[in-house]
């Protein structure tokens, strides 16, 4: 049900006239996809949580300059947009050239399942979707300068006019335009030149056998087991530890320098992140007599093998929906 049919529902023509929950209800429905766009402008999922919610704050102050020219929801995305751009005004410094996005966070697929259909069922717009969502590509979005990527966003992804965008962010056509060829300028920087070489892998059989492997590979800390898996250029990085390392022996180098050979006590459970395999760790805590949250490894696989990694803190396990602990006794892989 549009927002329109839902005003004339509520007997009233515009927002300008509806109370404060029935405002609420009508917002409420597009929340998760202007999450998903703060997120992708801003590469936190913390920071898109706080920024949606300034987006409610105001449109509920500003709801009578809603004229109904446009939809609610465009209307919700116009502002979502100004609030992140105001966000990186005051943010902290752009990445540096090696790469590093310390603010970087995963966004659960439990919550990307929440999204509107939409166009989904053509191919063309669901693989827009997918690979616009994948850390490969958020990374490389927090490389460019704010109103570069917003054009980028708007354009690409959400597929906006650039008229339309040029009235949201008070520019020209041609302003629009170039800065829309800046940005894509800028990807191609950050991105591998072949779009395959950096899009998450199928779901096919060979991927999950990968992903099964990798894990017991992981929990038995074997580490030659796991360098066999990695590409010669993968990188590695934590967030928000500073450090991003390139190549399999850079990678292998500070994992062995981090102690991992001599790690016990792990517990791994599968999860999904940004349309990508994950993996959620525990360690086993002898004074709790349990298994409690230790990382959030997400992946990505092209070519049969791993050429990126991210690990992210427990503090990200909430958002998965995994469990707070696991019992002593359990069949997921362990050591």
């Amino acid at each position: 049900m549009g927002a329109d049919t839902r005003l004339k529902e509520l007997g009233v023509s515009g927002v300008g006239e509806v109370d404060e929950p029935a405002f609420s209800g009508l917002a409420q429905r597009h929340r998760r996809e202007l999450h998903v766009h703060c997120y992708r402008l801003l590469g936190s999922f913390e920071d898109a949580e706080d920024t949606v919610q300034e987006t409610f704050l105001r449109a509920w102050r500003r709801r009578e300059t809603f004229e109904g020219r446009s939809t609610l929801r465009a209307w919700l995305y116009r502002i979502a947009t100004n609030a992140c751009l105001d966000l990186l005004a005051k943010r902290r410094p752009q990445p540096a050239t090696g790469g590093e996005v310390l603010w970087l966070q995963p966004y659960p697929d439990r919550l990307l399942d929440e999204l509107p259909a939409g166009d989904a069922d053509e191919p063309e717009a669901l693989a827009v979707a997918r690979e616009t969502i994948e850390l490969a590509y958020v990374v490389a979005v927090q490389h460019l300068a704010p109103r570069p990527r917003a054009v980028l966003i708007l354009r690409d992804v959400l597929g906006w006019p650039a008229r339309e965008v040029a009235e949201l962010l008070g520019d020209s056509v041609n302003s629009v335009n170039s800065a829309l060829q800046r940005a894509r300028a800028g990807m191609r920087e950050h991105l591998p030149a072949e779009r395959q070489d950096w899009t998450g892998s199928e779901d096919d059989a060979g991927t999950r056998e990968l992903v099964r492997r990798y894990t017991e590979a992981s929990v038995a800390a074997d580490v030659q087991a796991l360098a066999a898996m990695l590409r010669d250029d993968v990188r590695f990085a934590m967030p928000p530890t500073p450090g991003l390392y390139v190549g399999r022996d850079a990678v292998i180098g500070n994992w062995i320098e981090d102690g991992f050979e001599s790690m016990t006590g792990l517990r791994v459970v599968p999860t999904l992140a940004n349309r990508q395999p994950a993996l959620a760790a525990y360690l086993w805590n002898e004074g709790e007599g349990a298994y409690l949250p230790l990382t959030i490894d997400v992946l990505r696989i092209t070519g049969g093998a791993v050429n990126e990694i991210f690990i992210f803190h427990a503090d990200q396990f909430p958002r998965f929906g995994l469990p707070e602990r696991l019992p002593a006794v359990g069949t997921e892989w362990s050591r």
